[in-house]
C-alpha cells in the first residue's frame, strides 16, 4: 500500500484536482460537466481555497506526485430547489458543513483515501467551530457511493421513496468528531 500524502490543496495542486474531478463527472456520473451542478469545478479557488471557511483536499501520489483523490467542504447548505424543503431547512448555511467532491481515481481505489479525506474535512469543520453539522448528498447508482456513505454517517432523506423518485439522491449527515 502507498503512503499517499493528504493535504489541503496548493496552488499546485489545483490543475491535478480538477482533473480528477472531471474525470469522475464524465466517467462515474455520467453526465459530463453541467454548469449548474458543476461549476466550481472550474473554479477551485474561488470556492474552496480562498474562502476561509472552505478547504480543498487533496490525496497526492508519492510516486508522481500526482493527485489521486480530492474532496472539498463549503459553507453553503443544501439549497431549495433543487434539494427537498425540509433538507434544506435542516442544513442552512454558515451552520452546516457540506461535503462535496469526495474523488478518488479508479487506480487509487481501495487505499482508504476518501475515509481519510472526510477525517480531515471533519477535522477541519470542528476546528472552524461554527458548523453544527456535516452535510452531504450521492448519487446512489454510483458503485460503491452508497455504501461508503452509509459507513459513515446516517441518511436522513432518500429521494428514491418519493412519489416519481425526486432526483433519486440520497442525504445524508455525518457526525462530527
Amino acid at each position: 500500500m502507498r503512503d499517499y500524502c493528504i493535504r489541503t490543496a496548493t496552488p499546485d495542486d489545483v490543475d491535478g484536482a480538477r482533473s480528477v474531478m472531471l474525470d469522475t463527472v464524465y466517467r462515474d456520473f455520467g453526465t459530463g460537466y453541467v454548469p449548474r451542478w458543476h461549476r466550481d469545478i472550474i473554479d477551485l479557488h474561488g470556492a474552496y481555497v480562498a474562502p476561509v471557511r472552505h478547504t480543498l483536499l487533496v490525496a497526492v501520489d508519492p510516486r508522481d506526485g500526482t493527485v489521486a483523490a480530492t474532496a472539498a467542504l463549503d459553507a453553503r447548505g443544501p439549497a431549495h430547489p433543487p434539494n427537498p424543503r425540509h433538507v434544506a431547512e435542516r442544513y442552512p448555511s454558515g451552520e452546516t458543513a457540506q461535503l462535496r467532491r469526495v474523488y478518488v481515481r479508479p487506480e487509487d481505489r481501495r487505499q482508504g483515501l476518501a475515509r481519510r479525506l472526510v477525517a480531515g474535512l471533519l477535522d477541519f469543520a470542528v476546528a472552524d467551530g461554527g458548523y453544527r453539522s456535516a452535510y452531504l448528498h450521492t448519487d446512489p447508482s454510483v458503485p460503491g457511493a452508497e455504501a461508503f456513505w452509509r459507513s459513515l454517517g446516517k441518511a436522513v432523506h432518500d429521494e428514491r421513496e418519493e412519489p416519481g423518485g425526486g432526483q433519486g439522491i440520497i442525504h445524508f449527515e455525518v457526525p462530527l468528531p
